[in-house]
């Protein structure tokens, strides 16, 4: 049985003259959970989701545990849960990192360095399972956050950036400034919107996940959502630049949380239902946004329902978040607009790849 598929979106830009008449979105390929897996044994996943879910696989293993026990009518000792909502925030915070670097700045002879104490610090904190010693946490909080003081990023706020870093020069060298930009009215996906998804996920499945809503209304999710839960944020404050420092700031929050160690984070970074008997489902808040899973078993703890959906189908629908940011925009001339164009896309998720391409408009 082969678990490749392809995880890249490709994005056409429909230009009528410098404007963008409209935005066409090609999906990945996402797996077909319940015909791989039904009738077999939910521990059994396991070893197999980080084949299947190469981005963010903690998030997508405390997903699946976590609605696994839901289902069964189980709940997660404090500790347990303590562990993996830290495993969440660890994972969460390399990816956004990583998000960064990949095809945003050069790994020069500071950023290396710095990124792979973070990356071998974070290691050290373990997966979701595991239990990781007071010392070695603190240790490896102090790691990370020298680290990131390194890059020039030295507290939790955006504006604490070291002048003439690297972050600090990509910032402000940010051209993500469209010419001009649509109306569109910001919407974000919330805790509050869990049990409406679940639901939906585990009575229509795929035909839910690869194009879902709620009653019409497509919110997003991720970094950008998650800084309008905190404080108000407007459609026109929502560029590249904006982006781009509101995943830093969050970069340096989180490591603020795993070095104090005890203080919430966000409201429902790990969340579970139960749904009925055998039924249960579970929110996970990752680096790109709010992960579902929703599993239904039989008497003997085995698959006879399992669907999930990912951010990334909220934020790249075809009537979504990315596309009403672009759909009505003027772009600058030549390759500047293009590269706007480019950086506001990579600013929606740090993690998923995609192609881009520009077209007239009518044209094939």
């Amino acid at each position: 049985m082969s678990l490749s598929f392809r995880n890249e979106i490709d994005i056409t830009v429909l230009l009528s003259g410098a404007t963008i008449a409209d935005v066409a979105i090609k999906p990945r390929n996402r797996p077909p959970l319940t015909r791989l897996f039904a009738g077999k044994p939910a521990a059994s996943l396991l070893p197999v989701l980080p084949r299947l879910f190469s981005l963010c696989s903690i998030a997508h293993h405390v997903a699946f545990q976590s609605a696994v026990e839901a289902a069964q009518g189980r709940e997660a000792a404090p500790a347990t849960v303590r562990r993996r909502v830290t495993a969440v925030v660890v994972e969460r915070l390399t990816e956004l990192l990583r998000g960064l670097f990949v095809g945003r700045l050069a790994l020069d002879g500071t950023n290396a360095p710095a990124v792979r104490a973070v990356m071998q610090a974070s290691a050290l904190l373990g997966g979701a399972d595991e239990a990781v010693p007071p010392a070695l946490h603190r240790d490896a909080a102090v790691q990370i956050k020298a680290a990131l003081g390194a890059m020039g990023i030295a507290g939790e706020e955006d504006e604490t950036l070291a002048p003439g870093s690297p972050l600090a020069a990509s910032v402000a060298g940010c051209h993500g400034k469209l010419v001009s930009e649509p109306e569109a009215d910001p919407s974000f996906l919330t805790v509050a919107d869990d049990l409406d998804i679940v639901t939906r996920l585990l009575a229509d499945g795929a035909a839910y996940s690869d194009a879902p809503d709620l009653c019409g209304r497509i919110p997003e999710t991720g970094v950008w959502a998650r800084r309008a839960r905190r404080e108000a944020v407007s459609a026109a404050e929502a560029g590249s630049a904006a982006r781009l420092k509101a995943r830093i700031a969050e970069v340096a929050r989180l490591c603020a949380w795993l070095d104090r160690g005890d203080a919430d984070l966000d409201e429902g970074v790990v969340a579970s239902y139960r749904l009925g008997a055998g039924k249960g489902a579970a929110a996970v808040e990752c680096a790109r946004g709010r992960l579902h899973h929703a599993v239904a078993l039989d008497d003997e703890d085995r698959v006879v329902n399992f669907e999930f959906l990912a951010p990334t189908e909220w934020n790249f629908h075809a009537r979504g978040p990315l596309v009403r940011s672009l759909k009505g925009a003027t772009l600058a001339t030549g390759r500047q607009g293009q590269d706007a164009v480019r950086a506001l896309v990579g600013s929606f998720d740090p993690c998923v790849g995609f192609s881009l391409q520009f077209r007239e408009a009518g044209h094939a």
